[in-house]
């Protein structure tokens, strides 16, 4: 463009050539030809690839793209090159990867909850980062929610976040459905059974549930309540302003009251619409002093006199 503006204004081939520093040939050719030139392709430089490349297509086509396996039947052919070359031509063949199909399952009214924690992150009014634990249990036929905000997620507040969700509910559902923390399942034996949590163990005997267990690692397995955590974060949260967490505790009961009646994506009906009859199947909750063993907690009073809770210490008469 540069060099038919200089033409356009009257210059010489000569006067050109000087002010750009081209060659007056390379002037008359760029001025010749109204549009850019497409520069020649450069010769492909043979590679150490080349010989075996009907056994490499081969192999690709019975549907080896494993590069490792690839470059063992290579080396036993006499191949010298590098993993990368490889690499960087089988990348072209490979087809493009899809995401494995899941089926999504449906539960009957009072047949199954799901439960998980999620964690949520604020600035105090210092500037602080801080955070706190939320517990979420969802009805699965439902969709009815429960959240609770923490500031642990030891054990002792799980099993005390489980009982107030019942009590919310107004009953139990006969199955529910964890992830694999340590506060429920210490770990599998050989067989993959699972040793539970002695606490968790009693509490879910004395309530009168069946707990199951995700497969490891995958946790959409209980896709209802991962949906439940991101819908409290994406929704709920953000903005949010409380004064302790007796107060956000009861923005979130409040807000799960509302959305429950909105109508829910998947189900097409309102939670709370549901919830009338997932609770008339719901299992009854053992008597109040069963349950009031769980919402407590034991410490050891130390040789100086204190005991400590949520990261303080308490002084307590020797």
């Amino acid at each position: 463009m540069k060099l038919h503006e200089l033409r356009a204004q009257g210059k010489s081939i000569r006067e050109i050539a000087r002010i750009t520093g081209h060659s007056r040939n390379t002037v008359r050719k760029y001025l010749r030809n109204r549009e850019l030139p497409d520069p020649k392709p450069r010769p492909r430089r043979p590679s150490k690839l080349d010989p075996y490349l009907d056994e490499l297509h081969f192999w690709m086509d019975e549907g080896v793209f494993n590069c490792e396996v690839l470059l063992e039947k290579l080396r036993a052919k006499g191949y010298t090159g590098s993993r990368t070359i490889l690499k960087d031509y089988v990348k072209r063949f490979r087809p493009p990867r899809r995401p494995k199909a899941v089926m999504r399952y449906e539960t009957e009214p009072g047949e199954q909850a799901q439960v998980d924690w999620g964690v949520c992150q604020y600035r105090d009014a210092h500037g602080h980062e801080r955070k706190l634990y939320v517990f979420v249990m969802m009805l699965s036929y439902s969709r009815d929610l429960y959240v609770e905000f923490t500031n642990r997620a030891d054990i002792s507040t799980f099993l005390r976040c489980m009982t107030n969700g019942f009590q919310h509910f107004g009953g139990c559902t006969r199955v529910v459905l964890f992830d694999n923390p340590k506060i429920v399942v210490l770990e599998r034996d050989e067989a993959g059974e699972p040793k539970w949590n002695p606490r968790f163990a009693d509490f879910a005997l004395a309530v009168g549930f069946t707990p199951r267990l995700c497969q490891p690692r995958r946790p959409q397995t209980k896709g209802k309540v991962e949906s439940g955590i991101k819908f409290v974060k994406g929704n709920f949260w953000p903005g949010r302003r409380f004064t302790d967490l007796a107060d956000l505790n009861q923005q979130a009961l409040a807000w799960c009251e509302r959305k429950s009646h909105r109508i829910h994506g998947t189900t097409g009906e309102r939670p709370c619409d549901r919830r009338a009859l997932e609770k008339t199947k719901l299992q009854a909750l053992p008597h109040p002093a069963v349950l009031a063993r769980f919402m407590t907690e034991t410490r050891i009073v130390s040789r100086d006199g204190f005991v400590r809770f949520d990261g303080s210490r308490y002084g307590v008469p020797w």
